[in-house]
């Protein structure tokens, strides 16, 4: 409900700012980058144990309450510290604007939603992966309302001026800035801001109460990389493409091998982790090895699809998320860092796979020999 009712005022207040015909325009560009999104979603699913509810959530608070949040809080902070009315999206916003109060209203308010899955409790031993899914997915619904309201007032002014033309077009300068050259910027700052909460879940049990502070640090981080890129388009071409080419993309490049470093690490561990309960009897043999596969996992859910529909892919998705937040959980615990609802927390997850496991188990080792059987055809 709260989702819902920021999502209509946010698209009266881009309605009232950009017209019909630019927010209709807005709208559509501003889809165009969210399979990347959805694929992004799915690389994480199989280490970042989030219902898929949980990755919605993320993206609305990001579309909706923290866009909201920022379009008030911008217009309030310029409106007191100017005494001039700022508009959402000024032609020509001045630098204290620009490099200090939209970097840290911004970021502030995308990581509400970290702040959120920091209180109820983010799944144990996998407080990276989920950190940077969760800010990456608010980050990738904040730039998607941010871009219907740039883009839609670009093509109003196309309209009002009357340009038509490729090349003199707001429209496209402002698609190929925001959705070519950087369609990654948001979830880049944001995902600093994730890597700091992911690594306090991590490291808390051993910083105890300094573990607040690398949430603070991570979005210290966002907010002056912000700063930092907003600062940049206003300079000269050359040095706009020094910042661009010498610290974006590495800092990209070094968020994603954190990424790919940590869930090739956490998968080897699920892998490992859940053999302990095929001893123990809650898992087939074989199944590790394909709950370890994000391949395999993939394609059980859609056998699970083809054989029982909607359902029979919840409850295999159910299966595969118990399992891995059953090895976080015992991989924790192995660790010496065992919680103090480690029984209750290990019985509901055992429930959950002994509640779908007739059809769960049999499906997920049907997959991984036809797949292997396939592997070995072709390679004859």
């Amino acid at each position: 409900m709260l989702l819902s009712l920021c999502a209509l005022v946010v698209g009266a207040v881009i309605h009232d700012e950009t017209g019909t015909g630019g927010f209709l325009v807005g709208f559509g560009l501003a889809t165009l980058p969210l399979p990347f999104v959805v694929l992004a979603a799915r690389w994480l699913r199989a280490v970042a144990p989030l219902s898929p509810g949980a990755w919605l959530f993320a993206f609305g608070w990001g579309a909706c309450v923290a866009t909201l949040i920022a379009l008030t809080a911008n217009g309030l902070l310029i409106q007191w510290l100017s005494g001039e009315p700022a508009r959402l999206a000024p032609s020509q916003p001045d630098t204290l604007q620009l490099t200090v109060i939209a970097p840290m209203v911004e970021e502030a308010a995308k990581a509400g939603a970290l702040l959120v899955f920091w209180l109820r409790g983010t799944p144990r031993g996998h407080g990276v992966l989920v950190g940077l899914a969760v800010a990456g997915c608010a980050a990738a619904g904040f730039a998607f309302t941010e871009n219907i309201l740039y883009l839609g007032n670009a093509f109003a002014q196309d309209q009002r001026l009357g340009v038509w033309g490729l090349w003199d077009s707001a429209t496209v300068v402002t698609f190929v800035v925001r959705m070519v050259l950087a369609p990654f910027a948001h979830p880049l700052f944001s995902g600093l801001a994730g890597l700091g909460f992911g690594l306090a879940v991590v490291l808390g049990p051993r910083l105890g109460r300094w573990r607040l502070a690398l949430p603070l640090v991570g979005l210290g981080l966002a907010m002056a990389l912000h700063s930092l890129w907003n600062a940049s388009t206003s300079l000269s071409f050359f040095r706009f493409s020094a910042v661009y080419l010498l610290l974006m993309i590495p800092v990209l490049a070094a968020l994603c091998w954190v990424a790919l470093t940590v869930r090739r690490r956490e998968l080897r561990a699920l892998r490992r982790v859940l053999n302990h309960y095929v001893a123990a009897g809650w898992l087939a043999p074989g199944e590790p090895s394909a709950l370890g596969s994000p391949g395999g996992r993939a394609r059980a859910r859609r056998a699970a699809r083809r054989a029982r529909g909607a359902a029979g892919a919840r409850a295999l998705a159910d299966y595969q998320r118990a399992a891995t937040e059953l090895a976080g959980l015992r991989g924790e615990a192995t660790r010496g860092r065992v919680p103090r609802d480690f029984a209750t927390q290990e019985r509901t997850l055992l429930h959950t796979l002994w509640k779908h496991r007739e059809f769960a188990s049999p499906t997920t080792l049907a997959t991984a020999r036809e797949n292997a059987g396939a592997q070995q055809a072709h390679r004859r």
